[in-house]
């Protein structure tokens, strides 16, 4: 949600941002709707002041016997009644439409992110690992996970497209365990390394909370909806940053760093064609998420700690990966700078999203009515919000499988593993 008032101070700076993204005009739309609003509250507010105040002289006129100014100023009244009714309609449809214009709206990136169309603008930041030294690096012909997983008896697809249709896989035996551990030794990393606090929260949500974290209203399409108006979780993003909306937190709780392990569903509804084999893209996947909640000052330094913590999985597991600066055509709606870490795949010969770790500043906070108070000051200011994978697992299982196959699809358990797979340096063969 953005600020009206940085709004109208800097109306070019929102205009220029938001006509690369296909929303031109708008910011002269929200400055008219914003002055209108204000008009009408003005209007409402006159009129209280002065039906109060012939109010207060209908009794004066009274005492005096004056029962001509009495009615005059009863008439007064009554039509002040009127003209606040009548305003007071414009009012409630004016902010009601600066609202809805205001929520469809994407955030301003930070003045660092470069500028660019779609991911040909990001820029890369590092890169590490290399696949030449792992198993599948020494093969001259690599299979793909799904190739992998049903060739040991972990994957089958058709059971699941059976009962659930397609994007969907059941995973069995020591495949199932494999993605069992590396979740569990995400979490455990970034709980017990990186001072995450673990929170088992909600799957299904209200319709408030996805409104919060900006999935609603924008990208209703990809969400799955219950019966009863509840909504499945595309990610734990939104069960742990909405902890804290509608509440005025102390400066000395922040920052909050918070992780969950849950599983993620959602319907990929412009993913048509896209990803279709394998463990890619599904409806339902697990993911362990990050969320940080801290003061706007720390941001942008909370931001670099949270990348470098979903590094920290990929350099365990001894995974090639590379950190990309996504450019402005390539962020998410909510984003104002967003690192995307990407995953070597042998079987695609180039590296594959694996996290997002973003920094939205004040914006879901503003959504959410989420503040906080500065020490010795009465006065409150919005949280800064930020959130990335840390890691989503199906993709990571994917990665591990590929890269650590061998010439006779055995699958090497990286070290960090092991302990989670009670000691098995392999699974197959």
């Amino acid at each position: 949600m953005h600020d009206i008032k940085a709004i109208r101070e800097n109306p070019d700076l929102f205009e220029t941002v938001w006509s690369a993204k296909g929303f031109s005009g708008k910011a002269a739309e929200a400055v008219a709707l914003d002055a209108a609003l204000r008009s009408a509250q003005t209007a409402v507010q006159e009129a209280q002041a002065k039906r109060n105040e012939s109010s207060k002289l209908i009794g004066a006129a009274k005492a005096k016997k004056d029962e001509a100014e009495a009615a005059r100023l009863m008439a007064e009244v009554e039509a002040l009644k009127g003209v606040l009714a009548e305003q007071g309609v414009v009012e409630a449809e004016k902010a009601a439409q600066l609202h809805d214009l205001l929520a469809g709206l994407p955030n301003i990136p930070y003045p660092d992110v470069p500028k660019g169309d779609d991911e040909e603008g990001n820029i890369e930041q590092r890169r590490w690992g290399d696949a030449a030294s792992l198993p599948a690096g020494k093969l001259s012909t690599v299979k793909d996970h799904v190739d992998l997983g049903e060739a040991l008896g972990g994957m089958d697809f058709e059971a699941a497209a059976r009962m659930s249709g397609s994007r969907f896989v059941v995973l069995k035996g020591q495949v199932a365990r494999l993605e069992r551990a590396i979740g569990q030794f995400m979490l455990d990393l970034q709980v017990g390394e990186h001072g995450y606090t673990e929170v088992n929260p909600p799957v299904l949500v209200k319709a408030p909370a996805l409104f919060g974290t900006t999935q609603l209203p924008k990208f209703e399409d990809d969400l799955f909806k219950t019966t009863d108006d509840r909504y499945l979780i595309p990610t734990a993003e939104v069960t742990l940053t909405n902890i804290v909306r509608e509440q005025i937190l102390t400066e000395e709780e922040l920052p909050l760093r918070l992780t969950a392990l849950t599983n993620c569903f959602r319907a990929e509804a412009g993913s048509a064609g896209r990803d279709t084999r394998g463990m890619i893209r599904q409806h339902q996947f697990s993911k362990v998420e990050l969320v940080a909640i801290t003061t706007p000052d720390a941001s942008a330094e909370e931001h670099e700690r949270m990348t470098t913590c979903a590094e920290a999985v990929l350099k365990r597991l001894e995974l090639p990966f590379r950190t990309m600066l996504l450019c402005t055509g390539d962020m998410g709606f909510g984003s104002r700078k967003t690192y995307d870490l990407e995953v070597w795949l042998p079987s695609q010969n180039t590296f594959r999203e694996i996290s997002s770790c973003s920094n939205y500043g004040e914006f879901t906070a503003r959504r959410m009515e989420t503040r906080y108070r500065k020490t010795g000051e009465k006065g409150t200011h919005f949280v800064h919000t930020l959130n990335g994978s840390g890691l989503a697992v199906g993709r990571t299982l994917v990665a591990v499988l590929e890269n650590y196959q061998d010439e006779n699809g055995r699958i090497a358990i990286p070290s960090v593993l092991q302990p989670y797979m009670g000691g098995l340096t392999h699974i197959g063969g």
